[in-house]
């Protein structure tokens, strides 16, 4: 008897700090489910039905028929194609910028704190006055265009060439998301013990060597980190694409990114449905490419 009376006041016991941990928990559970889990399955509705805008709200059960447009519609391969460009080289270049500068300021330069704000500078303006700066810069009569007649080269109309709109817009991202990944880096730098690189220095290791056989392989848990973030990050391009061609992803779709069809296909040909199915599949492409990443860096390997 007393054994099972114990038994039940430890179960007692279980069940209230239980009830207390879920109390405890719910304002975050609401917020999550309000703002996360309930938009989620409001898009997995949303993608499955034909949806009517126009005089009143209205829902057509349509099954699997936005997803199986997505595979004819060529907009979206031109969209994932100009998405998956600007990942290949964003992506690896600000990672590489991000660590070199980082580097740089963690070898001890003279006023590295001016040189830290200076560096950062481009991280905290606006992403919209970025875009607008740029488009002066490169518009015909823009900075660019100045130099170059200045120095007595032929100007270019960089904005509405097909083949050079996206890359502007790839110059400009490098440049201002670089230097917030350069503190993530700087911090990382700073939490290497500095004995590994004095007992390298022993065994007669030059700076290179340092770099390549200690500081590179230290860092790969964060590179992992930066590079997953960058490619969520680039894979989500809306703002600069839409200042830069004026929503219409042009000039001929070169500056069409995956975000900026969904939108277009929500705002302007009001497909609330097929706009939900273009987002899942760029959720898919995500997911996949970061997974790969994983694979190829090894997570966080210990």
């Amino acid at each position: 008897m007393f054994l099972e009376r114990r038994y039940r006041r430890s179960r007692r016991w279980n069940i209230q700090d239980t009830i207390a941990g879920y109390m405890f928990m719910m304002p975050t559970i609401l917020v999550l489910g309000t703002f996360v889990l309930l938009p989620i399955l409001y898009a997995v509705f949303l993608s499955l039905h034909k949806v009517q805008l126009l005089g009143g709200i209205d829902y057509e059960f349509i099954g699997f028929r936005n997803f199986q447009r997505l595979f004819t519609d060529t907009r979206v391969g031109i969209a994932l194609k100009n998405t998956a460009e600007y990942v290949a080289i964003v992506v690896p270049s600000q990672t590489i910028l991000a660590l070199v500068l980082a580097v740089t300021l963690n070898s001890g330069i003279h006023a590295q704190n001016w040189w830290r704000i200076l560096y950062f500078l481009p991280t905290v303006t606006s992403s919209a006055v970025l875009t607008l700066i740029f488009m002066w810069i490169y518009n015909t009569d823009g900075l660019l265009n100045n130099f170059l007649a200045f120095i007595g080269l032929p100007t270019y109309n960089w904005l509405g060439d097909p083949s050079v709109a996206l890359k502007g817009i790839m110059i400009m991202n490098i440049w201002s998301t670089a230097p917030f990944y350069m503190v993530i880096y700087l911090a990382a730098l700073q939490d290497i013990p500095q004995k590994i690189y004095e007992a390298a220095e022993i065994d007669g290791a030059n700076g290179w060597q340092k770099f390549i056989y200690i500081t590179i392989p230290l860092l790969q848990p964060v590179t992992f980190f930066v590079v997953a973030i960058g490619i969520i990050g680039t894979f989500q391009l809306f703002d600069q694409s839409y200042i830069f061609s004026g929503g219409t992803g042009g000039p001929n779709n070169a500056t069409l990114t995956v975000v900026l069809l969904i939108y277009q296909t929500v705002f302007r040909y009001l497909q609330m449905g097929y706009a939900a199915a273009i987002a899942f599949l760029l959720a898919v492409v995500i997911i996949a490419v970061t997974l790969l990443q994983r694979r190829l860096f090894g997570g966080e390997r210990r």
